[in-house]
């Protein structure tokens, strides 16, 4: 049974987001872990309805940064000026300073954006001529990629791409869903159905510290770290998951378990947030590409060989 926290932040973003329960509950396990969300997908399939609805349900600080080609690190995380009263640097804030920040098509900003943004998510806070300014809790950085018309992008480094917590996709809706969504939009924004703060910013960050005590058994940290090494282990791959990789997986477990209203991970907790854990953080060579097609491809065959623990008693 899921929990009933979650149920209620899922059932109100659900008012805005059609048919996107599986990829709501993905975005919220991110939230729970601390994490940060990579998603690619193609335009207009409600990536920033996404973002803003889960913002809104929280009463949280939402900015969104186009990433151009011309944007500056000072535009993500902020610059000091004089202030002509005091002689003193003042400290101006950027768009990362927020609860929930949308960094639509990072592929199109330069590396040098790329990575303050990047070195944002990773400390937490931001350093400046000497002074460091804390990150609102939480904070959650949703990046986007456009899969097509990449020509003129920059595409983030593979090591880069390890930074973030989990990939996922939106994908296209069914014949159904797109008719609810045309229904929903008859009459104004489909956002416009949402409540605002079913839940607060404090009842995250308690639900994140409620996480951190979802029990994992020897035999299920067995199994994390049989998937893992197996990526490494392959002939058809060119870099493996990194030990970063199995301990994103392991926390994603716990807040799976979370979700779903139990204080111990099972081996399904595993297996269903292990593709978004860990696809992207794995590199195929010319061989696993035209055997697997793609990264997930190659996860889907380890899932399927490595051995599903079967008693995980303590």
């Amino acid at each position: 049974m899921i929990n009933e926290k979650i149920n209620i932040l899922k059932e109100n973003i659900s008012r805005s987001i059609v048919g996107k329960d599986d990829v709501i509950i993905k975005i919220i396990a991110a939230l729970l872990c601390e994490g940060h969300v990579l998603v690619e997908d193609v335009p207009g399939v409600g990536k920033t309805q996404l973002i803003a609805s889960l913002s809104k349900s929280l009463n949280g600080r939402f900015n969104r940064v186009q990433m151009t080609p011309d944007i500056m690190p000072s535009d993500i995380i902020g610059f000091s000026m004089i202030n002509n009263k005091t002689g003193e640097l003042e400290y101006k804030p950027g768009a990362a300073m927020c609860n929930f920040l949308l960094a639509d098509e990072i592929n199109r900003a330069s590396p040098k954006a790329q990575s303050s943004l990047l070195e944002v998510m990773e400390e937490g806070q931001i350093s400046l001529d000497g002074k460091t300014h804390s990150l609102p809790a939480p904070f959650l950085v949703m990046a986007t990629q456009n899969p097509v018309e990449t020509y003129g992008t920059y595409h983030l480094p593979e090591a880069q791409m390890d930074r973030f917590f989990m990939k996922i996709s939106m994908g296209y809706p069914s014949a159904e869903e797109e008719i609810k969504i045309l229904e929903r939009t008859e009459f104004g924004n489909p956002s416009d159905n949402i409540e605002s703060a079913v839940l607060s910013l404090e009842d995250i960050i308690r639900l994140q510290d409620e996480v951190k005590k979802v029990r994992v058994l020897p035999a299920v940290k067995r199994y994390i770290t049989d998937i893992v090494r197996a990526t490494r282990d392959a002939d058809v791959v060119s870099l493996g998951v990194s030990p970063r990789g199995s301990i994103a997986l392991y926390k994603a477990s716990k807040a799976v378990a979370f979700i779903n209203g139990r204080d111990f991970v099972t081996p399904d907790d595993v297996k269903y947030i292990a593709e978004n854990v860990l696809s992207h953080r794995i590199i195929l060579s010319s061989r696993g590409k035209a055997g697997y097609k793609s990264a997930s491809g190659f996860l889907n065959r380890i899932l399927s060989i490595v051995a599903v623990p079967t008693q995980i008693n303590e």
